[in-house]
Protein backbone atom coordinates (compact mmCIF):
# COMPACT_ATOMS: atom_id res chain seq x y z
CA UNK A 1 0.00 0.00 0.00
CA UNK A 2 1.92 3.34 -0.71
CA UNK A 3 0.05 5.48 1.88
CA UNK A 4 -0.54 3.39 5.74
CA UNK A 5 -1.69 5.63 7.81
CA UNK A 6 -1.96 3.75 10.66
CA UNK A 7 1.76 3.35 10.34
CA UNK A 8 2.74 6.62 9.05
CA UNK A 9 0.50 8.54 12.21
CA UNK A 10 2.09 6.18 14.85
CA UNK A 11 5.89 6.03 13.89
CA UNK A 12 8.07 7.58 16.02
CA UNK A 13 9.22 11.22 15.60
CA UNK A 14 12.65 11.86 13.49
CA UNK A 15 14.10 14.47 15.61
CA UNK A 16 17.96 15.33 13.97
CA UNK A 17 20.01 18.99 14.47
CA UNK A 18 20.26 21.40 12.06
CA UNK A 19 22.08 24.27 11.47
CA UNK A 20 22.55 27.87 9.65
CA UNK A 21 24.49 30.61 9.18
CA UNK A 22 24.40 34.35 8.29
CA UNK A 23 25.37 32.46 4.81
CA UNK A 24 22.10 30.59 4.49
CA UNK A 25 19.88 33.20 5.41
CA UNK A 26 21.18 35.67 2.53
CA UNK A 27 20.97 33.01 -0.36
CA UNK A 28 16.91 32.40 0.45
CA UNK A 29 16.65 36.00 1.11
CA UNK A 30 18.54 36.34 -2.40
CA UNK A 31 16.06 33.52 -3.60
CA UNK A 32 12.63 35.31 -2.88
CA UNK A 33 14.29 38.30 -4.85
CA UNK A 34 15.70 40.76 -1.97
CA UNK A 35 18.38 43.00 -3.05
CA UNK A 36 15.91 44.91 -5.75
CA UNK A 37 12.68 46.47 -4.78
CA UNK A 38 10.82 47.19 -8.05
CA UNK A 39 8.81 49.54 -6.11
CA UNK A 40 11.60 51.92 -6.37
CA UNK A 41 13.03 52.97 -10.36
CA UNK A 42 16.90 53.57 -8.79
CA UNK A 43 18.51 50.89 -9.99
CA UNK A 44 20.58 51.44 -6.85
CA UNK A 45 20.54 48.91 -4.53
CA UNK A 46 17.58 50.01 -1.89
CA UNK A 47 19.22 50.40 1.83
CA UNK A 48 16.15 49.11 2.98
CA UNK A 49 17.46 45.62 0.93
CA UNK A 50 20.24 45.67 3.12
CA UNK A 51 18.46 44.02 6.23
CA UNK A 52 17.91 41.21 3.90
CA UNK A 53 21.55 41.02 2.54
CA UNK A 54 24.26 42.50 4.49
CA UNK A 55 25.43 40.06 7.34
CA UNK A 56 26.06 43.17 9.48
CA UNK A 57 22.74 44.43 8.86
CA UNK A 58 20.64 41.16 8.86
CA UNK A 59 17.29 39.94 10.09
CA UNK A 60 15.25 36.64 9.34
CA UNK A 61 11.96 36.43 7.16
CA UNK A 62 10.55 33.90 9.00
CA UNK A 63 9.55 32.02 6.31
CA UNK A 64 13.53 31.09 6.65
CA UNK A 65 11.82 28.47 8.46
CA UNK A 66 10.89 26.43 5.68
CA UNK A 67 14.61 25.65 4.70
CA UNK A 68 16.63 25.98 7.33
CA UNK A 69 18.75 23.73 7.99
CA UNK A 70 19.25 22.62 4.16
CA UNK A 71 15.58 22.75 4.01
CA UNK A 72 13.93 20.04 5.70
CA UNK A 73 12.46 20.23 2.45
CA UNK A 74 8.69 19.70 2.70
CA UNK A 75 7.58 17.61 -0.07
CA UNK A 76 10.88 15.19 -0.47
CA UNK A 77 11.82 14.74 3.05
CA UNK A 78 8.34 13.57 3.91
CA UNK A 79 8.28 10.47 1.23
CA UNK A 80 10.44 9.02 2.95
CA UNK A 81 8.89 8.79 6.14
CA UNK A 82 7.25 5.78 7.19
CA UNK A 83 4.24 4.60 5.76
CA UNK A 84 4.53 6.70 2.82
CA UNK A 85 5.93 5.30 -0.59
CA UNK A 86 4.65 7.16 -3.42
CA UNK A 87 5.83 8.36 -6.82
CA UNK A 88 7.40 12.14 -6.59
CA UNK A 89 5.88 13.32 -10.24
CA UNK A 90 2.38 12.56 -7.94
CA UNK A 91 3.30 15.24 -5.32
CA UNK A 92 2.15 18.69 -5.07
CA UNK A 93 2.62 21.12 -2.53
CA UNK A 94 -0.91 22.49 -0.93
CA UNK A 95 -0.66 24.33 2.00
CA UNK A 96 1.75 25.78 4.68
CA UNK A 97 1.31 27.26 8.04
CA UNK A 98 4.19 28.53 9.73
CA UNK A 99 3.78 29.45 13.53
CA UNK A 100 6.72 31.62 14.63
CA UNK A 101 7.80 31.47 18.67
CA UNK A 102 10.69 33.99 18.60
CA UNK A 103 12.55 35.67 16.36
CA UNK A 104 15.03 33.31 14.57
CA UNK A 105 18.78 34.38 14.71
CA UNK A 106 20.75 34.87 12.08
CA UNK A 107 23.15 31.73 13.05
CA UNK A 108 21.61 28.85 14.92
CA UNK A 109 21.70 25.02 16.27
CA UNK A 110 18.43 23.54 16.75
CA UNK A 111 16.91 19.94 17.05
CA UNK A 112 14.42 19.26 14.61
CA UNK A 113 11.21 16.91 15.62
CA UNK A 114 9.59 15.85 12.24
CA UNK A 115 6.36 13.70 12.49
CA UNK A 116 3.51 13.10 10.53
CA UNK A 117 0.47 14.73 12.10
CA UNK A 118 -2.50 14.19 10.00
CA UNK A 119 -3.19 12.04 6.82
CA UNK A 120 -6.40 12.89 5.52
CA UNK A 121 -8.85 10.89 2.10
CA UNK A 122 -9.91 13.52 -0.20
CA UNK A 123 -11.20 10.75 -2.65
CA UNK A 124 -9.15 10.94 -6.14
CA UNK A 125 -5.95 12.03 -3.27
CA UNK A 126 -4.02 11.92 -0.08
CA UNK A 127 -3.79 14.78 1.87
CA UNK A 128 -0.23 13.85 4.81
CA UNK A 129 0.14 16.47 7.11
CA UNK A 130 3.63 17.09 7.74
CA UNK A 131 4.90 18.58 11.50
CA UNK A 132 8.07 20.21 12.37
CA UNK A 133 8.76 21.47 15.67
CA UNK A 134 12.39 22.90 16.20
CA UNK A 135 14.03 24.34 19.52
CA UNK A 136 17.21 25.37 20.49
CA UNK A 137 18.46 26.05 23.79
CA UNK A 138 16.50 28.95 24.72
CA UNK A 139 13.23 26.78 23.87
CA UNK A 140 10.97 26.63 21.03
CA UNK A 141 11.56 28.88 17.56
CA UNK A 142 8.62 27.66 15.36
CA UNK A 143 6.44 24.93 14.45
CA UNK A 144 5.86 24.33 11.06
CA UNK A 145 2.84 22.33 8.87
CA UNK A 146 3.40 21.23 5.31
CA UNK A 147 0.60 19.78 3.65
CA UNK A 148 1.68 17.66 0.75
CA UNK A 149 -1.19 16.35 -1.69
CA UNK A 150 -0.49 13.17 -3.18
CA UNK A 151 -2.36 12.40 -6.42
CA UNK A 152 -4.11 9.04 -6.99
CA UNK A 153 -3.63 7.75 -3.14
CA UNK A 154 -6.87 8.99 -1.70
CA UNK A 155 -10.28 6.48 -1.51
CA UNK A 156 -8.74 4.32 1.27
CA UNK A 157 -11.39 5.10 4.24
CA UNK A 158 -9.57 7.63 5.99
CA UNK A 159 -11.19 11.06 7.52
CA UNK A 160 -11.80 13.37 4.81
CA UNK A 161 -10.31 16.30 7.11
CA UNK A 162 -11.66 19.89 7.27
CA UNK A 163 -12.08 22.29 4.48
CA UNK A 164 -9.18 25.42 4.36
CA UNK A 165 -11.28 27.18 2.43
CA UNK A 166 -11.85 31.48 3.74
CA UNK A 167 -14.10 33.67 2.42
CA UNK A 168 -12.31 36.08 0.28
CA UNK A 169 -11.66 39.41 1.66
CA UNK A 170 -14.28 42.40 0.74
CA UNK A 171 -13.73 45.24 -0.52
CA UNK A 172 -10.89 47.04 -2.18
CA UNK A 173 -7.22 46.24 -0.80
CA UNK A 174 -5.07 48.01 1.29
CA UNK A 175 -2.27 47.96 -1.07
CA UNK A 176 -1.94 46.06 -4.31
CA UNK A 177 1.84 45.30 -5.16
CA UNK A 178 3.67 43.25 -8.01
CA UNK A 179 6.49 41.51 -7.97
CA UNK A 180 8.37 40.31 -11.02
CA UNK A 181 9.98 36.42 -10.96
CA UNK A 182 13.17 36.18 -12.76
CA UNK A 183 13.72 33.05 -15.38
CA UNK A 184 16.57 31.49 -13.08
CA UNK A 185 14.65 32.09 -10.03
CA UNK A 186 13.54 28.33 -9.30
CA UNK A 187 17.54 27.59 -9.61
CA UNK A 188 18.65 29.98 -7.28
CA UNK A 189 15.78 29.26 -5.00
CA UNK A 190 16.69 25.22 -5.08
CA UNK A 191 19.75 26.22 -3.72
CA UNK A 192 18.42 26.74 -0.38
CA UNK A 193 17.44 23.23 -0.18
CA UNK A 194 14.61 21.98 -2.05
CA UNK A 195 16.23 20.08 -5.49
CA UNK A 196 12.42 18.43 -6.69
CA UNK A 197 13.38 18.16 -10.01
CA UNK A 198 9.92 19.34 -10.72
CA UNK A 199 11.34 23.21 -10.42
CA UNK A 200 14.72 22.83 -12.53
CA UNK A 201 13.81 19.76 -15.18
CA UNK A 202 11.51 19.99 -18.40
CA UNK A 203 11.51 16.52 -19.04
CA UNK A 204 10.77 15.88 -15.17
CA UNK A 205 7.95 18.58 -15.60
CA UNK A 206 6.24 16.90 -18.51
CA UNK A 207 5.92 13.48 -16.44
CA UNK A 208 4.31 15.54 -14.00
CA UNK A 209 1.66 17.36 -15.72
CA UNK A 210 3.29 20.63 -17.08
CA UNK A 211 4.82 22.05 -20.39
CA UNK A 212 7.87 23.20 -18.46
CA UNK A 213 9.44 23.79 -14.73
CA UNK A 214 7.46 25.41 -11.87
CA UNK A 215 8.48 27.75 -9.28
CA UNK A 216 8.44 26.53 -5.67
CA UNK A 217 5.80 27.29 -3.78
CA UNK A 218 7.54 27.91 -0.68
CA UNK A 219 9.49 30.38 -3.01
CA UNK A 220 5.80 32.40 -4.31
CA UNK A 221 5.18 32.24 -0.15
CA UNK A 222 8.40 33.70 0.61
CA UNK A 223 7.89 36.44 -1.83
CA UNK A 224 4.65 37.36 -0.55
CA UNK A 225 5.57 37.48 3.38
CA UNK A 226 8.41 39.83 2.39
CA UNK A 227 6.04 41.92 0.47
CA UNK A 228 3.51 42.19 3.18
CA UNK A 229 6.45 43.14 5.92
CA UNK A 230 8.24 45.40 3.76
CA UNK A 231 4.45 47.45 3.02
CA UNK A 232 2.25 46.71 6.06
CA UNK A 233 4.33 45.52 8.85
CA UNK A 234 7.25 48.60 8.08
CA UNK A 235 10.06 46.36 7.35
CA UNK A 236 9.63 44.71 10.90
CA UNK A 237 10.59 40.72 10.88
CA UNK A 238 9.72 40.16 14.26
CA UNK A 239 6.13 41.35 13.99
CA UNK A 240 5.16 37.91 12.53
CA UNK A 241 3.46 35.51 14.35
CA UNK A 242 1.87 33.19 11.92
CA UNK A 243 2.01 32.77 8.36
CA UNK A 244 -0.46 30.29 6.26
CA UNK A 245 -1.44 30.11 2.79
CA UNK A 246 -3.16 27.50 0.42
CA UNK A 247 -1.30 26.80 -2.78
CA UNK A 248 -4.21 27.60 -5.45
CA UNK A 249 -1.86 27.47 -8.45
CA UNK A 250 1.71 27.19 -10.04
CA UNK A 251 3.60 29.94 -10.89
CA UNK A 252 6.41 29.69 -13.91
CA UNK A 253 9.70 31.44 -13.91
CA UNK A 254 9.52 35.13 -15.79
CA UNK A 255 5.95 35.90 -14.21
CA UNK A 256 4.52 38.55 -12.31
CA UNK A 257 2.98 38.21 -9.19
CA UNK A 258 -0.03 40.14 -7.76
CA UNK A 259 0.19 40.38 -4.34
CA UNK A 260 -3.14 42.21 -2.92
CA UNK A 261 -3.34 42.72 0.86
CA UNK A 262 -6.40 43.88 3.46
CA UNK A 263 -6.18 44.97 6.82
CA UNK A 264 -8.09 43.78 9.59
CA UNK A 265 -7.60 43.48 12.93
CA UNK A 266 -3.95 41.93 14.62
CA UNK A 267 -3.61 40.11 10.80
CA UNK A 268 -3.22 40.51 6.96
CA UNK A 269 -5.09 39.07 4.13
CA UNK A 270 -3.62 38.32 1.25
CA UNK A 271 -4.24 36.48 -2.63
CA UNK A 272 -1.56 36.34 -4.99
CA UNK A 273 -2.21 35.91 -9.05
CA UNK A 274 -0.08 35.71 -12.10
CA UNK A 275 -0.45 38.75 -14.21
CA UNK A 276 0.03 37.43 -17.46
CA UNK A 277 -2.25 34.60 -17.03
CA UNK A 278 -5.49 36.93 -15.91
CA UNK A 279 -4.64 36.55 -12.41
CA UNK A 280 -4.64 33.42 -12.61
CA UNK A 281 -5.15 32.23 -8.84
CA UNK A 282 -2.09 31.47 -6.83
CA UNK A 283 -1.64 31.58 -3.62
CA UNK A 284 -5.46 31.91 -1.35
CA UNK A 285 -6.62 31.53 2.34
CA UNK A 286 -3.62 33.52 3.12
CA UNK A 287 -3.23 35.39 6.08
CA UNK A 288 -0.28 36.76 8.32
CA UNK A 289 -1.29 37.28 11.72
CA UNK A 290 1.00 39.94 13.16
CA UNK A 291 1.77 41.62 17.07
Amino acid sequence: MPIDAALALAAEPRTGEITWTTKDVQLYHLGIGAGANPDKDSPATDPDELRYTLESRLHVLPSFATVAGSGSPGVIGGLSLPGIEVELAKVLHGGETLRIHRPIPVTGTATSTRRVAAVYDKGKAAVLVLRTEVTDADGPLWTDDAQIFVRGEGGFGGDRGTSTRLEPPTGEPDRTVERPVRADQALLYRLSGDYNPLHADPEFAKLAGFDRPILHGLCTYGITLKAVVDTLLGGDVTRVREYTTRFAGVVYPGETLRIRMWREQGQVRVAVSAVEREDAPVLADTIVQHS
